[in-house]
C-alpha cells in the first residue's frame, strides 16, 4: 500500500544534508518504505499539556510516528526530535513504548495523581495499523479501567471497535470519551489524503457502533482545508450526528514547519489543478501565511474563509446538535490500586 508522501525533507537538527542520487544507484525503493518498529523504554508516558487550545491537561502517546500517512499532520515535525525526517520516516519508522502500561500504572499510583482525564493520543494515532499487532493501547485501557482513570481517545481508525468491551465497561463509570476524526465523505479524496486510515463509511459505522453501546462519542472534523474539503463541513456534521455523535468540532489546516512543502508536493501529485486555489485559500485563513502559532486563533483562523466556516459550524450545531450534550468524564471513581488492595483487609 502506498504512503502519504514520498518526500524526505532534511531534519532541521542535522548538521549535514544529503541529495538524492540517480535512481539506478538506489537500493530497492520498496525495501526503504517498509514499516520499521523501534522499541523505546521511556521513564514516563503521561505528559502535561500547556496549550489553551487543547481541552485536556494531560496526554499520553504510545507511539511516535504514524502509518496513516496524512500529509497535513502537525505531528510530522515532532519526528525530527528523534533524529528522523518529517516525511517518509514519519510513516515508516514507528517508535513504540514497550513499557507503556507499566509507566501508566506507576503514574496512577503516584501520590500527587488525582485522576484527571488523560487524552490518548495528542501526537499520534493510538489505533494506527500496528496497534492491531502490538495492542499497547488496549493494555493502557485495561490499566485505566482497573484504576477507574478517565480517558479521552481520538482516532481515525475503526480498529477502536476491537476494544468495545473495555470502552463499554469504562462508559458505565463515566470514564471514557471517544473522538472519531473524519475529514471527508468523499472516499476518493479520503484515500488520497489519509491513505492508510479507515474509509469514511467505516468511521461513520464506528460512531454508530460506539454510540449504540452507550459510549459518549464526538466527531473531530479535521482538518478543514479551504478549497478542498471545507465545503463538506455541514454535510459532515449531518452525517456524524445521524450516526450518533453527541458533539462535533472542527479545525482549519495549518502548515507549520515542513508541512508546507510536503502538502504542496501532495497537491502536485493528486490535485495539481487545485493547488493554487487551495494554497491561497489556506493563506487567507492565517493572515497571508500557511502556518499559524498564536493560541486562540491558530485552530480556527481569521478572514473570510475562516468566518464562513464559523458560520456554517454555528448553523450545523443548531440544526444537528441542538438537543445533544456530551456528558463530562468523572474522576470520582478513581482509586489507586494499592488503596483498593488495602480495602480487602479492612
Amino acid at each position: 500500500m502506498r504512503r502519504g508522501t514520498e518526500e524526505q525533507p532534511t531534519n532541521r537538527f542535522d548538521s549535514q544534508s544529503y541529495t538524492r542520487i540517480e535512481e539506478w544507484m538506489l537500493p530497492d525503493e520498496e525495501e526503504n518504505t517498509k514499516t520499521q518498529l523501534i522499541a523505546t523504554h521511556p521513564k514516563s508516558i503521561v505528559n502535561p499539556v500547556s496549550s489553551p487550545d487543547v481541552p485536556s491537561n494531560w496526554s499520553m502517546n504510545p507511539y511516535q510516528g504514524c502509518e496513516h500517512g496524512c500529509p497535513y499532520c502537525y505531528a510530522r515535525n515532532s519526528h525530527e526530535y528523534w533524529g528522523y525526517s518529517a516525511g517518509v520516516d514519519f510513516e515508516t519508522k514507528i517508535l513504540y513504548k514497550a513499557n507503556a502500561a507499566e509507566l501508566l500504572r506507576k503514574k496512577l499510583n503516584s501520590p500527587s495523581w488525582k485522576g484527571e482525564p488523560i487524552m490518548l493520543s495528542g501526537n499520534t494515532d493510538c489505533y494506527q495499523p500496528i496497534e492491531r499487532k502490538l495492542m499497547i493501547t488496549r493494555e493502557l485501557l485495561k490499566v485505566a479501567l482497573e484504576y477507574r482513570q478517565p480517558i479521552g481517545v481520538i482516532t481515525k481508525n475503526a480498529l477502536v471497535l476491537r476494544d468495545l468491551d473495555l470502552l463499554t465497561e469504562m462508559a458505565k463509570h463515566n470514564l471514557i470519551h471517544v473522538a472519531i476524526s473524519i475529514t471527508s465523505l468523499d472516499a476518493a479524496l479520503q484515500r488520497n489524503l489519509e491513505p492508510r486510515a479507515s474509509a469514511p463509511y467505516k468511521r461513520l459505522n464506528t460512531i454508530k457502533t460506539l454510540s449504540s453501546a452507550g459510549i459518549p462519542t464526538l466527531a473531530m472534523l479535521a482538518p478543514m482545508i479551504p478549497g478542498l474539503n471545507s465545503h463538506e463541513l455541514l454535510p459532515l456534521m449531518k452525517a456524524v450526528s445521524e450516526a450518533g455523535a453527541l458533539k462535533s468540532r472542527y479545525i482549519t489546516v495549518r502548515l507549520n514547519g515542513h508541512l508546507r512543502d510536503l502538502f504542496e508536493t501532495w497537491l502536485d501529485a493528486h490535485y495539481p489543478d487545485k493547488k493554487s486555489k487551495v494554497m491561497n485559500s489556506i493563506k487567507h485563513t492565517h493572515s497571508g501565511r500557511v502556518n499559524a502559532f498564536r493560541y486562540g486563533i491558530r485552530m480556527s483562523g481569521t478572514g473570510r474563509e475562516a468566518e464562513t466556516l464559523r458560520q456554517a459550524y454555528a448553523v450545523g450545531n443548531k440544526k444537528y446538535f441542538k438537543n445533544k450534550k456530551m456528558p463530562a468524564m468523572s474522576s470520582e471513581h478513581f482509586v489507586k490500586l494499592n488503596e483498593r488492595q488495602f480495602d480487602l483487609f479492612r
